[in-house]
């Protein structure tokens, strides 16, 4: 999986890159399949704002969260994020399990 963070009118201190690092790890824990995650941190006024673009296969998710902190930005983007890949991976899941075959009786006395 490759991450990358980028700062609009924010510097990305180590503290937030291993902040993000960590709770990105949650995604990949659900999913195995995430090809490329593209976060965008962006400050306006009071508003903090972030954005991710997750590229996996077979699907490309946009999530975005607004806060007036970052750390709490962060969270609620990891949590919509979360989501969306969840809801991404039970679209692929088989929805009929595998049938149990059946044991003869002539199995069954043996």
């Amino acid at each position: 999986m490759n991450l990358h963070l980028t700062g609009h009118h924010v510097e990305i201190t180590p503290a937030i890159r291993d902040y993000v690092t960590q709770k990105i790890t949650r995604i990949n824990r659900h999913f195995d399949h995430v090809i490329d995650v593209n976060v965008i941190m962006t400050v306006e006024k009071l508003d903090q704002k972030i954005e991710a673009n997750v590229h996996l296969s077979g699907k490309d998710i946009h999530v975005q969260a607004n806060d007036a902190d970052m750390y709490a930005a962060i969270d609620g983007l990891i949590d919509k994020l979360d989501r969306q890949v969840l809801k991404h991976k039970e679209r692929f899941q088989p929805r009929h399990p595998q049938a149990i075959k059946r044991i003869t009786q002539a199995d069954h006395l043996e």
